[in-house]
């Protein structure tokens, strides 16, 4: 016996549609299809011609390892709050920029008195402690002042107060130090390369990527095997209960904003020393967005998820404008990373949107 197959009275150009289907699922599918032929005709024609070399590559990947490193740093405050309050804080960039813009004059001042080249670990310690300082302050009083009375609002409400607090930040910081760019002093232990078979490495790369390691080893451990990681976890799954159970659900947001936020310090000093130049009061439009990408992409919500996606998007950012927009020919593809980022999201959210490890939800807010 046949069966018929249903089909909708949802028509796109005359065509009927099965049951369960619209024309907007139609159109993503197409959509899915042309995006996978064009990264495999590009992809595929740029390793056939043999534009890179091996070791080309293998640059290439290191680049995208200590870029993606700073992505992942700054995902990870995007994360935590998004854990902890369900709630997307747009000004999680600006926060970063603050460290990284104050502490460009302390910098200079250790290079002056000649701190930074006789001990320049310790310097760059105590510049990252300090960045840290700032951004924590800063994070801290953005949700005390601008998102604490608006907790229990629609979730449009605290989204459009983090957008208009980004915008704050950014031009409290033009007008307190200018509109020009700054830059952090060179050390010069970070500007050698170091030989890795047939490969020079820039020891900056390798510093950001050890650098963001640490740290995010520690932020894991923090909230994996500490009290107050188990109470940062127990508020995240259900603020009331973790309430009647003796938990300070305030100072537990407010340690998270502070964390978050401490974190974004230490990568703006990280991003200083490995791309000086651009410490503006900007700076942290395009780093905050490509964060938040970061952490769609690994799934927000989840902290391993956020530093796989840093270091992915880092690398695709790196690579893919010359594995695919090369072998499609198109002109200036270096230019065109920005697009692969974004481009990141699109499909992220097209294919996968609880992201590659998922975004840890309980049953009641999924």
């Amino acid at each position: 016996m046949t069966q018929t197959r249903k089909v909708t009275h949802n028509k796109l150009l005359g065509i009927p549609l099965p049951a369960g289907h619209t024309g907007v699922d139609l159109i993503i599918s197409a959509l899915r299809i042309i995006i996978v032929a064009l990264i495999v005709i590009g992809a595929s024609s740029t390793l056939l011609e043999g534009r890179f070399t091996f070791e080309q590559w293998l640059a290439l990947l290191f680049a995208g390892l200590a870029q993606g490193s700073i992505y992942a740093l700054i995902a990870l405050g995007y994360t935590l709050v998004y854990g902890i309050l369900r709630m997307i804080n747009f000004a999680h960039g600006d926060v970063f920029m603050a460290g990284a813009f104050t502490t460009v004059f302390l910098a200079k001042s250790l290079q002056q008195s000649g701190f930074l080249d006789s001990q320049p670990l310790l310097a760059i310690l105590i510049l990252m402690g300090f960045a840290a300082l700032v951004s924590m302050t800063v994070a801290v009083l953005l949700e005390r002042i601008a998102y604490r009375p608006l907790r229990n609002a629609p979730r449009l409400v605290p989204l459009i107060t983090a957008i208009g607090a980004s915008f704050f930040l950014q031009y409290t910081f033009r007008g307190l130090f200018g509109s020009g760019f700054k830059a952090y002093p060179t050390v010069a232990f970070l500007r050698g390369t170091i030989a890795v078979g047939s490969i020079n490495i820039p020891v900056a790369q390798i510093f950001v990527f050890l650098s963001a390691i640490v740290l995010m080893l520690c932020l894991y451990w923090l909230v994996e095997r500490t009290r107050i990681g188990k109470a940062m976890r127990s508020v995240s799954e259900d603020k009331e209960v973790a309430t009647l159970m003796g938990v300070n659900v305030d100072l537990i947001i407010v340690f998270t904003f502070a964390i978050g936020g401490a974190l974004a310090g230490a990568a703006g000093v990280i991003n200083g020393f490995f791309r000086p130049q651009g410490v503006n009061f900007f700076m942290g439009f395009f780093p905050g967005i490509k964060a938040f990408t970061a952490a769609v992409l690994g799934g927000i919500g989840n902290i391993p998820g956020a530093m796989l996606g840093g270091m992915f998007l880092g690398v695709i950012e790196t690579i893919g404008p010359n594995l695919v927009l090369n072998g499609l020919g198109i002109p200036s593809a270096n230019q065109l990373k920005d697009v692969i980022a974004f481009t990141m999201l699109v499909l992220v959210l097209i294919f996968r949107p609880q992201g590659i490890l998922g975004e840890r939800l309980s049953v009641e807010k999924a």
